[in-house]
């Protein structure tokens, strides 16, 4: 019997012997899959139904061209018998996703949420651009310590209540896809606040003092550009007149932030629980037992703990999950997985591979695009662990926490998640919030309106990269 083992072929540096007529037309099968999403509203098709299509058709075609590593897979030592499409499914993230949805949903209900939502919407005395402001600086923090998802979810369920409170939901589209972009930028602050981060960082020996010293001053100006920018384009300025800022005001002051809070009990272990589940999200890497067990772990027992409460009533919060999510990541980590085995990936790599050439300057800027591009259509988590197997390989490079490549796949590889809403988990969850308000945005209307935030993004960080690192 053969056993095969599901370490991702970028991580081991080595690649099937694959045809590069096959390679190319595993290649299209995923230029497809992008444009399938991209037509998603023509099509009348859901994300997961889209992506289960696309993975099915790349299973039976990887079999059939002999790509897949079928057998038993190692786990623990132990060959076990499991279906190949099984192990590809990156199941931390998906238990990140059920498990922190469970945990927001189940804590809202306790009133907390409300109440931060309506003390954040008196510090702002219902001036819309304030409390722009107030949430997406919160969206950074939250990105920064905990994982770019649970972020979304939590400062988009405050959003929600906020601007409906306050007769804004007109600005609510606007909101939420600015903070769908800064879960991005904030996820750049520490070593631990995105995968890529701690792929990048540990390959080229980044100490978590480092990164965030390094990464912290262009957090800092990133966030306040794309504050800027989001004001601007989606016209969210401060009250005009004395009498709009009075009415406002006054409208803000009869809130009652103790309005949702039905046992004051459960707000307070509600509260407890969330900062207990942010304390042990920032340290999941370093504490014992949690550190293997992994951040899904975390996310799935936080939420079962909650949803201790409603035990006899649990259905109605599975109900409220995201399937579509859960099922459309399901099905892309399967087509990633086989783009992998074809060598698909392999080939973007070998690209890249021939402009670290050019040098500092020109290399690292177009590896940061490069990077950038990639990401926003692909998994940013293999491509950065495929650029950091070339670059720890590279005798010029080698791990070298000063050298601007590592940090210029360290920011395209976040950052690209701002081009497109696949680009990233949390714009993914960003839309579905979206799309859960009932507000118009296809494929195309979120890159039409992402573009320029990732732009001024993409090239503060070429600008950063080159004056402060080269």
């Amino acid at each position: 019997m053969m056993y095969a083992t599901f370490s991702p072929l970028l991580l081991t540096g080595t690649t099937p012997e694959v045809s590069p007529g096959v390679t190319l037309f595993f290649g299209a099968l995923l230029v497809g899959l992008i444009l399938s999403l991209a037509l998603e509203e023509k099509l009348h098709a859901k994300k997961s139904v889209i992506a289960g299509i696309f993975a099915v058709l790349c299973l039976i075609l990887g079999d059939l061209f002999d790509l897949l590593p079928l057998g038993k897979v190692i786990v623990g030592g132990h060959g076990v018998d499991m279906p190949v499409y099984i192990p590809p499914i990156d199941w931390n993230v998906i238990a990140i996703i059920l498990g922190s949805s469970l945990f927001v949903d189940i804590t809202s209900k306790s009133g907390l949420f409300t109440w931060v939502a309506i003390k954040l919407t008196k510090a702002s005395r219902g001036d819309p651009l304030r409390l722009l402001i107030l949430y997406g600086l919160m969206t950074v923090v939250f990105s920064a310590v905990l994982n770019n998802v649970t972020a979304m979810i939590i400062v988009g369920s405050l959003t929600g209540v906020s601007l409906k409170k306050l007769g804004r939901t007109d600005r609510l589209l606007g909101f939420l896809l600015v903070e769908g972009l800064l879960t991005n930028v904030g996820g750049l602050l520490t070593l631990i606040s995105s995968v890529p981060n701690i792929i990048v960082g540990t390959a080229a020996g980044i100490t978590f003092v480092k990164f965030f010293l390094v990464a912290g001053p262009f957090v800092a100006v990133a966030t306040l550009l794309t504050l800027w920018l989001g004001a601007r384009i989606f016209r969210i300025h401060r009250l005009d007149t004395a009498r709009e800022r009075e009415e406002a005001s006054a409208l803000v002051a009869g809130f009652d932030e103790n309005d949702g809070i039905v046992s004051r009990g459960f707000f307070w272990f509600g509260t407890g629980m969330l900062f207990l589940f942010i304390l042990v999200i920032a340290t999941a890497s370093i504490l014992p037992l949690i550190k293997d067990l992994g951040m899904g772990y975390v996310a799935g027992a936080f939420g079962l703990i909650m949803l201790i409460r409603y035990k006899a009533t649990a259905e109605r919060f599975y109900q409220a999950l995201d399937w579509d999510l859960l099922g459309f990541f399901c099905g892309l980590f399967i087509v990633i997985n086989v783009m992998e085995h074809a060598g698909v990936l392999h080939l973007i790599g070998k690209g890249l591979a021939g402009i670290i050439n050019l040098g500092p300057t020109a290399g690292s800027s177009l590896i940061l695009v490069s990077s950038s591009v990639a990401s926003s259509v692909t998994d940013n988590i293999p491509l950065a662990a495929m650029l950091a197997k070339i670059l720890e390989a590279n005798p010029e490079i080698g791990p070298d926490p000063t050298s601007p490549f590592w940090w210029s796949v360290v920011f395209g590889a976040n950052l690209g998640g701002n081009i497109t809403p696949i680009g990233s988990a949390s714009t993914l969850v960003a839309v579905t919030i979206i799309h859960k308000y009932k507000l118009p945005l296809t494929f195309m209307g979120f890159v039409k309106k992402a573009i320029p935030f990732a732009a001024l993004q993409i090239l503060l960080a070429v600008v950063y990269v080159l004056v402060f690192l080269g």
